[in-house]
């Protein structure tokens, strides 16, 4: 049988992780996050067992992915594959929401 429980979040009340992230809502394939950062320093390169697309909402960054460099801005999306190496630096306040496969989880597993 499905499972066709409804799952309601708001960003106000959900978990934070370790480097600000906030946990939205997870499911069994995928999980959503929301990222809200100011400037700051860079970030070290991490690689997830999970792949990642992202939205920009609000602001400026550098994502930096296996030797390449990308800006992002509002309007802009972007992919990190599952394995890839990558970071990101914050170069102007950053609004942006995140989507995981499969789900980073704030419970078992606080990923970034």
């Amino acid at each position: 049988m499905t499972d066709t429980t409804i799952k309601k979040v708001n960003r106000h009340s959900s978990p934070e992780g370790e480097m600000g992230q906030q946990y939205l809502v997870a499911g069994v394939k995928q999980a959503l996050r929301y990222w809200n950062e100011e400037p700051g320093e860079d970030k070290e390169p991490r690689s997830r067992a999970y792949e990642t697309v992202g939205y920009v909402i609000q602001g400026k960054a550098e994502l930096h992915l296996e030797g390449q460099k990308v800006t992002l801005e509002p309007g802009d999306a972007w992919l990190v594959p599952e394995g890839a190496e990558h970071s990101y630096k914050v170069l102007e306040r950053f609004e942006a929401v995140e989507s995981t496969s499969p789900p980073a989880r704030v419970d078992d597993r606080d990923n970034a």
